[in-house]
């Protein structure tokens, strides 16, 4: 019982372990990185390959074929390339996870760059599209791991010896990339010798065409002979090469010519057609069965969200999205599920065809043919019916781990919130003028997936809670509104973090219209539990309060339910952000016309604060609750508080001061004039039901 109980911790603890290993890090950043560049890549090569009568015809003779040059164009320069691309985000994304401050880490992505086009193969005459393509993604990696790994130690020995290239009276920039030079000429003798070891003994004009020639290779024990091993041992071959990001359908190119490819013609079991209508539905490790499970089973919305965006280019079995973006290759999660799946459809398939259940393929199928059609339009409807029964069988393999991928996503994910909410607490101050989300850092990705959170669910997910407000006689006078978000996965956030992140991802607006709206509903909720006439007051930043867009909202709701009558008060937070101009005044004398009080939030002596009293626009002075913590040990602040209290008597304003915690500040404020709190001593923010 207990070595059960153990082994998920167990299984849990070996992904932690491979996910922590720098390659493996650096190869799946690496790949997110890239995710535009293959969305952009896989919607071009389905546009220009969809199996649908007559649309070839159209997209090549329309406009003299403007569209399918417009898809070849776009396809050559993201597919196409895709292993520079590959190198570039792979050598960035490990300098991000290894590289110091001093490093200058643009030298590492151009060594890795001529790391690569030495192994690819740029000394060949006919080198071009073929070796930087997806069938170079392993030298890819290879050289953006390695051509990094090599720089960075090269870097940092010519820095201990302070030998390095330097150009006086050139500006910074210049000298740091300068400094780079010895470290790439290290990276470029490194591999250049390298390959020219390798080639030299293997006689093999490149290493692409070495491990091509590797791969057929192995296959040639046994013959010519395509029976029912040979073709699983293919089937497993391709997708561990995929796993580990070799584009398995290249390097196996020669063994499905030799073996396979005229089954069709011979009248086989095996033939091209076999493999690509019931093995490889939806791409490599027949990833259709694994966009229906995330679909239909995860909880984990970046994933879902990804299943939906390559669910279009994988019907027509384009999943490089999939296997990069999710990503597949070097999880450690998705290896058993992504072999073993191809193999169990392989298996399946081959034995209903050996014994007739399904007949023989005997028509040409085209590899985007969609998933059911093509199982249709090869062996009719039993064709169909077996895709069916693959597909079944291959998402009941999937689900398990699709639900343990999700546990990880999650353990993940509360690790980098926990560390990003100590981080935004410790320098909440700092924060105020910059924008989280542009942080050249991991809290970046935190904080941009709770944007896309809230957007998500920006009234579902959202509480309020009311903190009463009470006079020094007892009673309760008002409460205030407060914004609480709950969050799917980490519970309720901090609230000046919700604010921050609403406006970076300007719905600010929205969510305080949002607020507004829900605090009217539960008016009648309020008034029968604190008391009919209290204050409710609402928190509004000074950003939006005195915009047309948020005139004309509070217009409709005085339209809908007047608010005279009602003791409804915003109060007005961020009040730098409010120009008392003409017309912000207007607009601020139309709130009050309609019946709503305006109420000025953490109110100073400072000149700020006593310009917006001026004007008489407001209602309401609330204390600076900084001045009230400072109370027991600051005469100054008592000395501020009674300037306060008596200025507002004598402007007839009334004054509430909050985060009252202790009699002892209660009395003192009443002392200099303050009668009515808000804090902890009476009540924390509470729900209303």
């Amino acid at each position: 019982m207990q070595k059960s109980q153990n082994k998920p911790q167990k299984i849990s603890t070996f992904v932690r372990n491979i996910e922590q290993l720098t390659f493996v890090r650096a190869v799946r950043g690496g790949l997110v990185n890239m995710i535009p560049v293959l969305i952009i890549g896989a919607f071009a090569l389905v546009f220009r390959f969809l199996p649908i009568d007559g649309y070839r015809h159209f997209i090549e003779t329309f406009a003299g074929g403007v569209l399918d040059k417009i898809f070849l164009y776009v396809n050559s320069a993201t597919f196409g390339v895709l292993s520079v691309f590959m190198t570039y985000s792979i050598s960035r994304s490990y300098m991000k996870v290894k590289a110091d401050p001093d490093t200058v880490n643009g030298g590492a992505v151009f060594a890795s760059l001529l790391a690569f086009f030495l192994l690819a193969g740029a000394f060949l005459d006919d080198f071009g599209s073929v070796q930087l393509g997806v069938k170079s993604m392993v030298l890819a990696i290879v050289a953006g791991l390695g051509a990094s790994a090599l720089y960075l130690k090269a870097d940092r020995f010519f820095r201990r010896r302070r030998t390095y290239l330097f150009s006086p009276g050139a500006d910074r920039e210049f000298n740091r990339m300068l400094a780079s030079f010895l470290p790439i000429l290290v990276v470029a003798v490194t591999f250049g010798v390298l390959n020219t070891l390798i080639l030299h003994i293997s006689h093999a004009e490149s290493i692409h065409a070495l491990y091509i020639r590797a791969m057929n290779a192995l296959f040639s024990p046994g013959g010519e002979n395509p029976g029912f091993f040979k073709g699983f041992f293919f089937v497993l071959v391709s997708s561990v090469l995929w796993f580990f990001g070799v584009h398995g359908s290249d390097a196996l190119e020669g063994v499905m010519d030799t073996y396979f490819k005229n089954g069709l013609e011979n009248g086989a079991i095996l033939s091209k057609e076999f493999f690509d209508c019931f093995v490889l539905m939806g791409g490599c490790g027949t990833t259709i069965c694994l966009l229906i499970a995330l679909l239909a089973f995860s909880r984990n919305r970046a994933q879902w969200r990804l299943g939906l965006t390559a669910a279009f280019p994988m019907v027509f079995n384009i999943n490089e999205l999939m296997v990069f973006g999710l990503p597949i290759v070097f999880n450690p999660i998705m290896l058993i599920p992504f072999l073993t799946v191809p193999l169990a459809c392989y298996s399946v398939s081959y034995l209903a065809v050996y014994t007739g259940i399904v007949p023989h393929i005997a028509n040409t199928i085209d590899w985007t043919t969609p998933i059911l059609l093509g199982g249709y339009k090869a062996c009719g409807i039993r064709g169909l019916l077996l895709q069916l029964v693959l597909v079944l069988i291959g998402v009941a393999i999937y689900y398990p781990f699709v639900r343990l991928l999700d546990r990880e996503s999650e353990r993940n994910s509360r690790e980098h919130f926990s560390m990003f909410m100590d981080f935004f607490r410790e320098h909440e101050q700092d924060l105020q003028n910059k924008r989280v989300t542009d942080l050249d850092n991991v809290y970046s990705d935190v904080a941009k997936s709770l944007c896309a959170d809230l957007r998500d669910g920006l009234s579902r997910h959202m509480t309020l809670y009311y903190q009463p407000q009470y006079h020094y006689d007892g009673r309760c006078v008002g409460v205030e509104a407060l914004l609480r978000w709950k969050h799917p996965v980490h519970g309720i956030l901090y609230p000046p973090l919700v604010i921050k992140l609403a406006t970076e991802s300007n719905i600010l607006a929205r969510f305080e219209e949002a607020v507004i709206e829900k605090a009217l509903s539960e008016r009648p909720a309020i008034l029968a539990k604190f008391g009919p006439d209290v204050k409710l007051s609402i928190n509004v930043t000074g950003g939006t309060i005195a915009t047309p867009r948020f005139i004309q909202f509070c217009r409709k709701l005085n339209e809908q339910s007047p608010f005279k009558g009602k003791n409804v008060c915003l109060e007005v937070t961020e009040q730098t952000a409010l120009d008392l101009g003409d017309g912000t005044r207007e607009q601020l004398n139309e709130l009050r016309r309609m019946g709503l009080l305006l109420a000025i939030d953490d109110f100073s002596m400072g000149q700020t604060s006593l310009h917006y009293l001026k004007d008489s626009v407001f209602d309401v002075i609330k204390i600076d609750g900084s001045l009230v913590r400072g109370l027991n040990t600051s005469q100054n602040c008592r000395e501020i508080i009674s300037s306060i209290t008596t200025l507002s008597r004598s402007l007839s304003l009334p004054v509430i001061a909050e985060f009252v915690e202790t009699a002892e500040q209660r009395e003192i404020l009443h002392e200099i004039g303050c009668d009515s709190y808000q804090g902890y001593l009476y009540s924390p923010a509470v729900p209303v039901e």
